[in-house]
């Protein structure tokens, strides 16, 4: 059975900001052509509100998220993982994409600098869904 659409998953430690920053902005700006997933391999309680702030800034809303925990499940049917500073906390398997994103951590961060990783982590989702849409899919 082949899949409908690609499959990512962000993944970061806490679940909290950086990964479902960009689950939202990937999600919003797919419109479906992509399944979107974000997990932590250490998550907290709740989403930062500053990350949450600075995405409803533009129009996406965070507010009914929570972090999630990794699992085996979420990266076998993930086609790209990308990893956001979780370091070897990550499962690695084969035949997947991996890419790390290095980004700052929004914790503790004041609402202009979370901005300022919202902007760098739209540009590097802009540029996967180009490359993830535009791919052909294996039939």
């Amino acid at each position: 059975m082949t899949k409908e659409v690609p499959e990512v998953l962000f993944v970061c430690v806490h679940n909290a900001g950086r990964s479902q920053m960009a689950a939202g902005l990937l999600d919003h700006h797919a419109q479906g052509r992509v399944h979107v997933r974000s997990a932590g391999s250490a998550p907290t309680d709740e989403i930062n509100p500053v990350a949450v702030e600075a995405m409803r800034e533009v129009g996406i809303d965070l507010s009914q998220e929570f972090p999630k925990p990794i699992t085996d499940e979420f990266v076998t049917a993930a086609d790209v993982v990308i990893t956001m500073g979780c370091g070897d906390a990550c499962p690695i398997y084969p035949g997947k994409r991996y890419e790390d994103w290095e980004l700052e951590d929004p914790a503790g961060k004041s609402l202009a600098e979370v901005r300022g990783i919202r902007d760098q982590i739209m540009h590097r989702v802009t540029a996967l869904l180009a490359q993830l849409v535009e791919a052909p899919r294996p039939s």
